[in-house]
């Protein structure tokens, strides 16, 4: 198999049986005959097939081990979604290994390389394509969270923020507010969906559209904010790839002499906690972020259990505070 980790479907293709055919073969059930029983248990082993912990558990109680993989858990939004996600998990009496990529491709490909052979699936946010993440966990499920997988053996919880987006857009512009600026997220994958939905609604209410590059932080927000004021100092909102930006962009406006949200409307994206922490509080496009973290475990636990993979939406919507 090139190396690769031998699935149970492989077993199934060689054999020339079905992956249900196999699973009971393997598991020694009586709905089939001794002849293809025997034909599985000898294809599986010519093929150096090792049943994953999750499939040996059926039988001997072992525990399952999920991967979790987040980019950055200093960002609150991470933390919450991890944290929704270990107790879903804990309810499944599941063992879930935390790996950080720190937002590096390399180590994301580093921490694939390890995590593959050491856990029965793996959730969380992954930036390689498709193929490589293939690759790397060959023979276990894998389910995206904030992406659309190209492969359909990859389940996915997609965020779809485009009404929130556009809501929090047409509120600003209700406001009477005509030089909404934008801080997304910057990134080597080119901009954010979030910086389309934010043109998309600028073209819908006519105004002009000016987007600054941020690093998801604090300091990114406020260097991101100065930027911005420095290139326009018209500027009378602001919307944000996520709730840290904003919060740095809040504190910037207002060194700047700008009253938020008198001067200056902010409008960040998540929903987090933490806006509930700054004064004025932070108005923000939200995810709920428990959701998202107990509905990525329950796909884990339908594609652990022979469920074909599939792809399910979490909607953001619109949470006013008192900064727009």
């Amino acid at each position: 198999m090139g190396g690769k980790r031998v699935t149970i479907r492989d077993v199934a293709a060689s054999a020339g049986v079905s992956y249900q055919t196999v699973s009971r073969a393997l598991n020694d059930k009586g709905e089939i005959d001794a002849g293809t029983k025997q034909r599985v248990l000898d294809t599986a082993r010519e093929l150096g097939y090792r049943p994953s912990r999750f499939a040996r558990g059926l039988v001997r109680q072992d525990t399952t081990s999920v991967g979790l993989v987040i980019p950055d858990l200093m960002n609150p939004f991470f933390t919450e979604v991890a944290s929704a996600a270990l107790e879903a998990a804990r309810r499944q009496d599941w063992h879930v290994v935390v790996y950080d990529t720190a937002d590096d491709p390399e180590q994301e490909l580093s921490t694939l390389s390890v995590i593959g052979s050491q856990v029965d699936a793996i959730v969380g946010y992954l930036s390689q394509p498709d193929d490589v993440i293939d690759r790397y966990t060959s023979g276990i499920p894998v389910v995206y969270i904030g992406r659309t997988p190209g492969l359909q053996r990859f389940g996915a919880i997609e965020v779809d923020g485009e009404e929130g987006v556009h809501a929090a857009i047409a509120h600003l512009a209700g406001l009477g507010r005509r030089h909404i600026g934008m801080l997304d997220h910057e990134s080597h994958h080119g901009p954010s969906k979030r910086q389309h939905w934010y043109l998309d609604a600028m073209r819908e209410h006519g105004l002009p559209a000016r987007v600054v590059g941020s690093a998801q932080s604090i300091e990114g927000g406020q260097q991101g904010m100065a930027e911005l004021l420095d290139q326009d100092p018209a500027v009378d909102a602001i919307f944000t790839y996520n709730d840290v930006i904003a919060i740095g962009a809040m504190r910037m406006a207002r060194s700047r002499g700008r009253r938020v949200p008198e001067d200056c409307a902010v409008i960040g994206f998540d929903g987090l906690q933490i806006g509930t922490l700054v004064e004025p509080q932070l108005t923000s496009v939200r995810i709920d972020t428990r959701r998202l973290g107990v509905m990525a475990i329950e796909q884990v636990a339908r594609l652990l259990g022979g469920v074909s993979p599939e792809v399910t939406t979490i909607k953001a919507d619109l949470l006013l505070r008192d900064s727009a």
